[in-house]
């Protein structure tokens, strides 16, 4: 540090302090800049999007926030699978008419595209009325009703569907065929409840 040189005339004690004052100043200065130049902001977001300083603390086994990570990376490969086999399912049987007691694979009714889509889903379990399902499967937790993939029954258990959010669901309508359905009120005055699949561990290991 190069601290400027102040030349002292005569011997007056009054200069000589002047002279100290000026230096400290200066000193000061020196190393408060320098100490700013230290702290420069880095170029690069932290983890939750806002810049950090390079002299910011990091607690070794805090965790870092990934605001780009999705719902998959947090589901067990198992009902990811399941979840992708029945969404395809499904797919495949859109628009197909809908023929009492069918069970495809060009048409269906309602429990029977029901039962089509889980068993090609690998979820497989009786043919049956949706009377008959609904009292196989048990009650779906209210936390679960409205999650894709469980079963909605109608209009004292003479009809059923899949769920796919709280905004609709999957049915074989007998004047529509194989089609989605939004929760208007029609249908959900009709509501008798709602139903949960077992979903089987085996699915994971085929």
């Amino acid at each position: 540090m190069i601290v400027p040189q102040v030349r002292i005339f005569g011997g007056s004690p009054f200069r000589a302090i002047f002279a100290l004052i000026i230096t400290f100043f200066a000193a000061t200065a020196f190393g408060q800049d320098g100490e700013s130049r230290e702290r420069k902001v880095v170029s690069s977001k932290a983890s939750i999007g806002s810049s950090r300083l390079e002299m910011d603390p990091i607690f070794p086994g805090t965790p870092v926030l990934n605001p780009a990570k999705t719902v998959a990376e947090f589901a067990s490969p198992e009902m990811l699978r399941f979840k992708n086999s029945l969404l395809g399912a499904i797919d495949e049987r859109l628009g197909a008419p809908y023929v009492y007691g069918a069970t495809g694979p060009y048409s269906f009714d309602c429990s029977g595209f029901v039962w089509s889509a889980f068993q090609q889903a690998g979820i497989p379990f009786g043919r049956g009325s949706a009377r008959t399902l609904w009292s196989e499967f048990l009650p779906a937790p209210e936390n679960h009703k409205y999650k894709f993939g469980t079963l909605v029954f109608f209009s004292g258990l003479s009809h059923i569907g899949i769920v796919v959010d709280e905004k609709g669901f999957y049915h074989a309508s007998r004047t529509h065929g194989v089609t989605y359905s939004p929760f208007n009120d029609y249908w959900l005055e009709r509501v008798d409840g709602f139903r949960e699949v077992t979903i089987k561990p085996t699915i994971a290991s085929e």
